[in-house]
């Protein structure tokens, strides 16, 4: 069968939930195995990356709707990891992870250097190595914050390999520790939970002794950067705050601007 990745792909997992699924149920497994079963039984070309199936739909694309229709009022279906191989459709709270588009603006002095800018892509790594250079997690935490690691992979109980997108450690004017866990997102992908989730369980496990701060960071449109601090509250990730920021020269700083920031500082923001 003849046809795009995103129909293939789409076909599989339907396939693969529609003969899981029984009424009622909120917790869907099946196998990394069923997408090379399935693919094969519907005479649909096996993808040379089964991993990109359950990709796409963890972080690019929503699920097929004849899945989403199945989830009750305020829910919705997401891809968890289960272990080794091995996934579960779950149904979840609904509240999308997406930046607010009435938050106001903050400028920050541009400090990312020039052959960086001259040669980043508008993708995941241009946005954490914005993120780094202009320490952009001190700004919005208020710690002190260091990279340790980025793409940090790992296993944990439970849930099989995961990855990180970045990891940073950072220490607050008492002397405690922390672990930020950063997701990072460009262009149509989007914040996702069970990543979130994962960089959570990662950090317990790793890292226990360490205060977890799970952020997300987002590029939004004219390269505005959206950052997030996430929590996990019972089987769900609420945003607890957030800021948009924007990198700019050092002189299109205005008196107005400055004026604002000293007036959101009074102001407690």
């Amino acid at each position: 069968m003849n046809m795009s990745s995103s129909n293939r792909y789409a076909i599989i997992i339907e396939a693969i939930f529609h003969a899981r699924y029984e009424s009622g149920s909120r917790d869907v497994p099946f196998d990394r195995d069923d997408l090379r079963i399935f693919a094969s039984s519907l005479n649909v070309e096996i993808p040379r990356n089964l991993g990109d199936i359950i990709y796409s739909f963890r972080y690019r694309t929503e699920l097929p709707e004849s899945i989403l229709s199945l989830a009750p009022p305020g829910e919705s279906w997401i891809i968890r990891p289960a272990g080794r191989g091995r996934y579960r459709f779950a149904l979840v709270t609904d509240t999308p992870l997406l930046p607010n588009p009435n938050l106001v603006i903050t400028k920050i002095p541009d400090a990312t250097p020039g052959i960086i800018s001259m040669y980043a892509f508008s993708d995941e790594q241009a946005l954490l190595a914005r993120v780094r250079y202009n320490r952009l997690i001190d700004v919005f935490l208020g710690i002190a914050c260091h990279s340790l690691q980025n793409h940090f992979r790992t296993t944990v109980a439970g849930m099989g390999q995961v990855e990180t997108d970045e990891i940073y450690v950072g220490v607050d004017k008492n002397g405690a520790h922390y672990v930020l866990p950063v997701q990072a997102k460009g262009g149509s992908d989007r914040l996702n939970r069970v990543q979130v989730e994962q960089d959570i369980a990662v950090c317990s496990e790793k890292l226990p002794t360490l205060i977890c701060r799970p952020v997300g960071a987002q590029f939004m449109a004219d390269d505005l950067i959206a950052l997030f601090e996430l929590e996990q509250q019972g089987d769900d990730i609420r945003i607890t705050s957030e800021r948009h920021y924007q990198l700019v020269p050092p002189d299109s700083f205005t008196e107005q601007d400055l004026l604002s920031y000293r007036q959101r500082l009074g102001n407690g923001q």
